[in-house]
């Protein structure tokens, strides 16, 4: 006999499957307000548009001087060019030339031109680059550069005009006579050309050293005691620049490397005097 009578057994399943389903109440999202409303993401740091907005603006200003430089640079080679026939004697002093073959006339030409064109054109070419590099330049920089620039452009006219109307001459003199001792000289434009440019614009640079050696100093790179321990490897340095700039005569390397010793010895002066005004500003005043 059934302990439980007639009474129907339900699994635990079962009940749940047959209670009925609450239907689910909507509870309406609060009023968006400036508190609640949802912010945008912070930008990563480092990803902001102002480098790029500087690089290319620094571009651009790199293109405008180049395109001014390129612009003033061919103005004079024109000039140059158009020109040739009336300086060109005062140039070769009156040597005779001669030409080996057409194509060479259109060297000669050219290189001579350009050269002068880059001469002329160096002024402006300075004065673009230094309105380009200004920006980005420490203080003291920039206001060394700006005071000696114009005595940086003299000092390589001064070195131009000491290879051309001194060292120029008398080496191309010393030369052809030891050649015609044996031969017949001729000289191709080409050749004499060559020739003018490697005793002119080398001494033009090393005219330069004053200034280089006080920019050094002013950045703290150089001094004058360093430059007095090194003089006699300087004077070998010098030497050697003098003979690789010079034919290989002994009267031409010494037309050289006189001014440059000379050169080299104002250098260490004037370090010395910028020194002693820079302790003078320095020591307190009793």
């Amino acid at each position: 006999m059934d302990p439980y009578g007639e009474r129907k057994l339900v699994s635990p399943l079962q009940k749940k499957a047959e209670q009925p389903e609450i239907p689910a109440v909507k509870i309406p999202d609060p009023p968006v307000t400036e508190a609640t409303a949802p912010q945008p993401p912070d930008p990563p740091e480092g990803d902001s548009e102002e480098p790029v907005e500087s690089l290319v603006d620094h571009l651009g200003e790199l293109r405008k001087q180049l395109i001014k430089s390129l612009f003033v640079f061919f103005f004079f080679l024109v000039v140059v060019f158009a020109t040739l026939n009336f300086w060109f004697p005062y140039v070769v002093r009156g040597h005779d030339l001669v030409i080996l073959g057409p194509l060479e006339i259109i060297k000669f030409y050219t290189s001579i031109s350009v050269t002068l064109a880059l001469g002329l054109s160096l002024p402006f070419l300075s004065h673009f680059i230094w309105q380009f590099v200004k920006p980005g330049l420490k203080d003291e920089e920039s206001k060394f550069l700006g005071l000696y620039s114009p005595v940086m452009l003299l000092l390589f006219l001064f070195g131009v005009a000491f290879g051309y109307f001194i060292v120029n001459p008398l080496s191309y003199q010393f030369l052809v006579g030891l050649g015609a001792t044996n031969f017949a000289v001729m000289i191709s434009a080409s050749e004499y050309v060559h020739f003018l440019i490697m005793t002119t614009v080398p001494l033009g640079l090393l005219f330069e050293m004053p200034i280089v050696a006080l920019f050094l100093s002013t950045l703290g790179l150089l001094t004058s005691g360093s430059m007095k321990k090194v003089r006699k490897w300087s004077y070998l340095v010098l030497a050697i620049v003098s003979a690789l700039i010079t034919p290989p005569d002994f009267i031409s390397q010494l037309l050289v490397l006189v001014p440059m010793a000379v050169l080299y010895e104002m250098s260490i002066y004037i370090v010395k005097r910028m020194e002693n005004k820079k302790e003078n500003l320095e020591s307190p005043v009793l």
